[in-house]
């Protein structure tokens, strides 16, 4: 069966447990993660204004043998130059041993995240962190040929499935690991950015009734890739085929939401 390729995203959001310092006699983590740990688009304005954080510091956090590559990081950087006010944008790598999972689900991942995540807001930095994984998504659905690209789980997480963008790529006579990348990196970051009525309102609605959170603008980077266009590949080789550009690009309605929320 021909595989579906999807990206996809949650409203997942992990509640922090903390013990009795009184009685274990565990010390207060000296860093204040709160601002980092709250649900999908609710730092929106944050990262597309400068009004209270003037910097973006983005960690890539990656397991080793699956860092993204160079070529799809500028992508990215270009998509957050053109859609932020964010000047200051800066990149920081972190290598992680594999956690030897066969898949993963968003607790684990968000799990992960809580051992390994380095970077949080501080003064006018806002930190974001990207998790590349070496496994799949447990979401995943063999027999049905579905999977999973990418997902956004707190307000500055996020994971790309590396292990299956790569496979996509694989499976393509067009397609190239750079745009397969840049594709998934820039969908599931407009989900942070708040899009589609996420944490960024709509001007006009253009929500797609039958995909939650996804826009029903036809070609727009937001689409629900599964519903619209046989999956990311399918709509990927169709651009090809008639001469655009591999990655799709934000539409009209999606770039005016960002801006009537502080985005460029």
């Amino acid at each position: 069966m021909k595989k579906v390729y999807i990206l996809i995203f949650s409203l997942f959001l992990v509640a922090a447990c903390t013990k009795d310092s009184g009685s274990s006699g565990t010390l207060p983590d000296p860093i204040d993660k709160s601002a980092n740990l709250l649900a999908t688009g609710d730092s929106a304005n944050d990262i597309l204004s400068n009004e209270t954080f003037t910097k973006l510091v983005i960690e890539i956090a990656y397991v080793t043998g699956f860092q993204p590559s160079g070529e799809a990081m500028n992508n990215f950087q270009t998509f957050l130059q053109q859609l932020t006010f964010k000047e200051d944008i800066e990149i920081q790598y972190l290598e992680l041993p594999s956690p030897n999972e066969n898949d993963l689900t968003l607790q684990e991942i968000a799990d992960l995240e809580t051992e390994n995540r380095t970077i949080y807001n501080d003064g006018s930095t806002l930190a974001i962190y990207i998790y590349f994984a070496d496994a799949p998504s447990d979401t995943d659905d063999p027999q049905e040929g579905t999977v999973t690209l990418g997902a956004v789980y707190r307000n500055t997480s996020m994971v790309i499935y590396e292990a299956t963008v790569r496979e996509l790529a694989v499976n393509s006579n067009q397609i190239t690991v750079e745009d397969a990348e840049t594709a998934t990196l820039n969908h599931e970051f407009g989900h942070l950015l708040g899009l589609v009525d996420l944490g960024s309102q709509p001007v006009n609605a253009h929500e797609d009734p039958n995909a939650e959170h996804h826009c029903d603008i036809d070609g727009c980077l937001m689409r629900a890739e599964l519903q619209f266009g046989g999956g990311l590949l399918g709509v990927m080789n169709k651009r090809i085929s008639a001469g655009k550009a591999a990655v799709p690009s934000l539409d009209q309605e999606c770039i005016q939401d960002l801006q009537a929320n502080g985005g460029r």
